[in-house]
C-alpha cells in the first residue's frame, strides 16, 4: 500500500507541475497587458513603466512562474494588481461561500440521486424506472443557469420564498446563511443528481445479476432483502468515485451560476479578476481548483486501493 501511495504522490505532484506550466502560460499570452489597461490608453510611459516594475512585470515571464509558483509553495499567492491586497486572503473571503455552496449541492444531489438510482434499478423496464430515467435525461440536457433563472423567477420574485441574489454572510447565523445558498444549490445539483443516479441504477444493475446475489435469494431474502443487505454495498464504489469527482466540479463549475445570484465566491472571483486583467489572481484561484480537483481524485485513487487490494498488485 505505501509503494502503491508513494506513486499516486508522485503522479499528484507531476500533474500539479504541468497545470501550473499549462494555467501560467495560458493566461500570460491572452491580449491586454494589465498596468496598461489600470492607467488607461492615454497613460504616460514613465508612468506606465513604474507601476510594471511596481507589479512585478517587468522581468522575464520565466521569472514570474517560478516566483509565483514558489510563493505558492510556502502559503504566498502574490499581490492583486487590482484591489492592492493579498491573493490569499481574496481566496479564504471567497471560499467560505463557494465551499459551502459546492458541499450543500453535493448533499442535494446525493439525498436526490440515491432514492431515484434505486428505486429505477428496483423497477428495471417498469413506468417507474422509465419515468425517472426520463427525468434524469431531462435534468442532463438543461443548462444549469437556464433552471438557475426559473429558480428565481418562481421562488425569489413570484414566491418570494428566497432572495433572488446575493449573500447575507455567515455573520446572521448559520441558517440564513444556508438559505441564501439554497437556490444555487438546487440549481447546481441538478445536472449532478441526474448523472448520479444514472450512474447509481447502472451500478446497481450490474450487481444485481451476479452470481452472489442469486444465491442470496436461492437462501430466501427476498427481492428487496437482497437488495438492501448485498447490493447496494456492492454497487457504491463506482458511484462513489463520481461523487468525488462531482464535489471537485461543484466547487470549480459554479462561476456562472455565481454570476446569476450574485454570489461573493470564487467563480465570481475569477469572472471579476479576469475583466480586470487581475492575472495573478486569475492563475491563483485557478491553480486552487486544479489542486482540489487532483487532490480528489488522489483521495479516490487510494480508498479504491483500501478496498480492492487488486489494483495494489497491477502497479
Amino acid at each position: 500500500m505505501l509503494r502503491y501511495t508513494l506513486k499516486r504522490l508522485f503522479s499528484l505532484i507531476l500533474s500539479l507541475a504541468v497545470a501550473s506550466v499549462v494555467i501560467f502560460a495560458v493566461i500570460e499570452i491572452a491580449p491586454g497587458d494589465p498596468a496598461s489597461f489600470m492607467l488607461g490608453m492615454n497613460a504616460q510611459p514613465e508612468t506606465l513603466a513604474a507601476l510594471r516594475s511596481e507589479l512585478g512585470l517587468d522581468v522575464s515571464k520565466v521569472e514570474r512562474y517560478f516566483a509565483w509558483t514558489s510563493g505558492m509553495l510556502t502559503g504566498d499567492f502574490g499581490t492583486s494588481y487590482t484591489y492592492r491586497t493579498p491573493v490569499i486572503d481574496m481566496i479564504r473571503d471567497r471560499l467560505w461561500v463557494s465551499l459551502p455552496l459546492a458541499l450543500y449541492a453535493l448533499v442535494i444531489s446525493t439525498l436526490v440521486a440515491f432514492p431515484a438510482g434505486i428505486y429505477a434499478a428496483s423497477r428495471r423496464g417498469q413506468a417507474g424506472d422509465i419515468g425517472i430515467m426520463g427525468a434524469t435525461q431531462l435534468g442532463v440536457a438543461v443548462p444549469n443557469f437556464w433552471f438557475a433563472m426559473m429558480l428565481v423567477l418562481i421562488f425569489a420574485i413570484n414566491l418570494r420564498w428566497f432572495a433572488a441574489g446575493g449573500f447575507i454572510g455567515w455573520d446572521a447565523g448559520f441558517w440564513k446563511g444556508l438559505h441564501a445558498l439554497t437556490l444555487p444549490a438546487i440549481a447546481l445539483a441538478l445536472p449532478q443528481a441526474a448523472i448520479l443516479a444514472r450512474v447509481m441504477r447502472s451500478s446497481l444493475l450490474d450487481v444485481l445479476g451476479e452470481d452472489f446475489m442469486r444465491t442470496a435469494r436461492a437462501k430466501g431474502l427476498s427481492s428487496r432483502q437482497a437488495l438492501w443487505r448485498h447490493g447496494l454495498r456492492n454497487a457504491l464504489i463506482p458511484v462513489l468515485t463520481i461523487i468525488g469527482l462531482q464535489f471537485s466540479f461543484l466547487l470549480a463549475g459554479s462561476i456562472i451560476i455565481e454570476q446569476v445570484f450574485y454570489l461573493p465566491g470564487l467563480g465570481r472571483l475569477v469572472f471579476q479578476s479576469i475583466s480586470a486583467r487581475d492575472l495573478i489572481v486569475v492563475e491563483s484561484v485557478v491553480m486552487l481548483l486544479v489542486f482540489s480537483v487532483i487532490l480528489v481524485n488522489f483521495l479516490v485513487d487510494l480508498a479504491y486501493a483500501a478496498v480492492d487490494p487488486r489494483l495494489r498488485s497491477r502497479t
